[in-house]
């Protein structure tokens, strides 16, 4: 199926236009990136994230005092998700001393706003499996002393895992009506739930945590792993076409990559290995478009050896064309819906895939093959040059010029012996023919 058919558009009369624009956005991006900054995750700024719910609408204002007045007026607090779903993200970096983590310095200073007067209760809303076995095993609601310890200890285990279950539903117990729900609970280890624990007003439901040596090394491994892709897909591209074409291809992603992370750090989403993912996804989109448009330049090469490679490209991309709208538009259809209901979590992964596939797009066209007409431009020539000079050095030699009895220089035949007869019919007559005349 092709959408369009037969076109000639003259995309290489352009190319100065939209590498200036390509400039003006590759100084965007430096711009941004001296002026505004990566905003760094906590994979590769290290610090302490968690994810939490609360039962009733949280504050960020007051969550952002709290933790203020515990000594983490550096915390960056979100919304997370649903605005309904009461989910807040908490983001710590390191500090001196505390590389462990800020885990406990969180929930202890939440505890003064919310919790309150439920000191020396299990909290079920954060409370570990361990924890509520060892308080079941303690009071023995349902009597089961007398069948043995490892009883005992694998009916209470399998009742503390049915209350994760249940509370995993909504991320926390709203009430005790939803911990009484729980399969398994009898009425008597309920009564001692409620007597010796309590259901706190918020349940920590993720916790992240890097230290700064760890973060530093994926920052240097992702580093890596960007650049190890574009000289692996240079050699690539070297290999199988030509060093021009890896060059073009190889520009063009870097291309994509700079503009893309400009505009990344501009809209200030967080930087974390998702975005390494998404950038590495990234390169590869756009090197396989403009492996597609390069192949095609090579067969037209072939078959039109004389023509102005310039003109190559405008057939080749013409040729083209129907693919990359439609392979480009069916991939920015499903990034486009990833971006609209993807969530905060991979909002940034969506955004770069959706930017990139729209600057890898355009690059393939006026970015990888520009490239690689420039570097014919600048160092095509020379090395024709050099190919005739050793193609002209070589004839004298191989015509075998000043050597006696050998061929006439360039001429490729024997030399006639002097005084000898032309062996061509016209040179010379037969008798028949001097005598008719």
């Amino acid at each position: 199926m092709r959408l369009l058919r037969d076109t000639n558009i003259d995309f290489m009369k352009y190319r100065k236009f939209w590498i200036t624009v390509s400039l003006v956005l590759i100084a965007v991006f430096f711009f941004a990136y001296f002026t505004i900054h990566l905003h760094l995750g906590i994979d590769f700024a290290g610090g302490t994230q968690l994810t939490l719910r609360f039962r009733e609408q949280p504050q960020v204002d007051q969550l952002r005092s709290l933790l203020a007045a515990a000594g983490m007026g550096e915390a960056e607090i979100q919304r997370f998700d649903r605005e309904s779903l009461n989910e807040v993200m908490i983001k710590t970096p390191v500090s001196k001393g505390q590389e462990e983590g800020s885990r406990d310095r969180v929930v202890n200073a939440l505890n003064r706003r919310y919790n309150q007067g439920q000191e020396g209760r299990l909290d079920l809303n954060r409370a570990g499996e361990d924890a509520i076995v060892q308080l079941l095993l303690a009071a023995d609601p349902d009597g089961l002393a007398a069948q043995g310890a490892e009883a005992r200890r694998a009916h209470y285990a399998g009742v503390a895992k049915a209350l994760l279950g249940e509370r995993r539903k909504d991320g926390l117990f709203p009430s005790w009506n939803a911990v009484a729900g729980t399969p398994g609970l009898s009425a008597a280890a309920l009564g001692t739930l409620k007597a010796r624990g309590s259901v706190g007003d918020y349940a920590v439901l993720g916790t992240e945590n890097v230290g700064p040596q760890i973060g530093k090394e994926l920052r240097r491994q992702g580093f890596l792993a960007v650049v190890m892709s574009l000289l692996g897909m240079l050699v690539y591209i070297w290999l199988r076409f030509e060093l021009r074409f890896g060059i073009g291809a190889v520009m063009a992603s870097i291309h994509d990559v700079l503009v893309t992370l400009g505009l990344f750090i501009l809209m200030g989403f967080e930087f974390n290995l998702t975005t390494i993912a998404a950038f590495l996804t990234l390169s590869g989109y756009s090197m396989n478009d403009t492996v597609v448009i390069f192949d095609r330049i090579r067969e037209n090469m072939r078959k039109s050896r004389r023509k102005p490679l310039v003109e190559v490209m405008n057939e080749s991309i013409n040729q083209t064309l129907s693919r990359t709208i439609m392979t480009s538009g069916l991939t920015m259809l499903t990034v486009a819906a990833l971006l609209a209901l993807g969530g905060d979590v991979l909002r940034g992964f969506a955004f770069v895939m959706t930017v990139g596939i729209i600057v890898g797009t355009y690059s393939s066209i006026y970015i990888a093959s520009p490239f690689a007409l420039l570097w014919e431009q600048l160092f095509g020539a020379a090395a024709r040059e050099r190919r005739e000079k050793a193609a002209s050095a070589a004839a004298p030699a191989a015509g075998g010029a000043g050597v006696p009895g050998g061929a006439a220089a360039g001429s490729g035949k024997p030399a006639r012996p002097a005084g000898a007869q032309p062996s061509s019919p016209r040179a010379a007559s037969s008798p028949k023919r001097r005598a008719r005349r």
